[in-house]
């Protein structure tokens, strides 16, 4: 897969001004703090969720602002939708440590980290990093605050152009172009390995091709 990884940047959602992942949750913690004085007294976090830094760093992230209330059965399915959803398969947080029916606030607090595995076979591992916790209650269970815009990665072939399709064979993206050019070398391309760039860690797996949540940037 190309080693040329592009800029990670997302949004605000208070605001919409525009971010470095590095930077992006700096910001919302203003925002969060403001919304402490403001709003309905509760119990809420701000999470981030990112691939396992285990295995090397990638440029994927989200920025949640999680109810109390919620449970961890909530997050699962909003990861799920989001990032992770392709063939219904099994998950768990840290191991099966953390029961899917506890409320969010039995388990997370400050500084936190929690991983989460989705498909014993093909899997993909995050982690998931409580940066705040706030006197406030969230808008909703989950509210996506971030995320990293769509990633231009460039073609493995041309080096030029933005990649849209990856080849599972060949572990490699192509552009549009490139990629009919491919499909004449590859018998397997057009058969069963075509898959679709998308903005997620689970990009080029098993059969994901994209989420069910926040699709315009996916």
């Amino acid at each position: 897969m190309s080693m040329n990884v592009p800029k990670s940047e997302g949004k605000c959602i208070f605001c919409g001004k525009t971010f470095t992942k590095a930077g992006i949750n700096r910001h919302l913690k203003t925002h969060l703090k403001q919304k402490e004085a403001e709003n309905i007294k509760g119990q809420s976090y701000l999470i981030k969720i990112e691939s396992n830094p285990y295995y090397g760093s990638l440029p994927y992230f989200l920025s949640l602002w999680v109810d109390g209330e919620a449970t961890m059965e909530d997050i699962d399915s909003f990861l799920r939708g989001i990032w992770l959803e392709c063939c219904g398969h099994m998950s768990d947080f840290s191991s099966g440590q953390v029961s899917m029916s506890e409320k969010v606030k039995e388990v997370f607090y400050k500084d936190l980290k929690l991983g989460y595995e989705y498909d014993f076979g093909s899997t993909t591992e995050l982690q998931l990093t409580v940066l705040g916790e706030y006197s406030v209650k969230a808008e909703d269970e989950i509210v996506l605050l971030s995320r990293n815009d769509p990633l231009k990665w460039k073609c493995d072939s041309c080096n030029e152009e933005i990649a849209t399709q990856i080849c599972t064979v060949h572990d490699s993206m192509f552009c549009d172009k490139c990629g009919k050019k491919h499909e004449k070398e590859c018998p397997d391309f057009e058969d069963y390995a075509y898959m679709p760039v998308v903005n997620s860690p689970r990009m080029g797996v098993c059969g994901y091709e994209g989420g069910s949540i926040d699709i315009e940037r996916d």
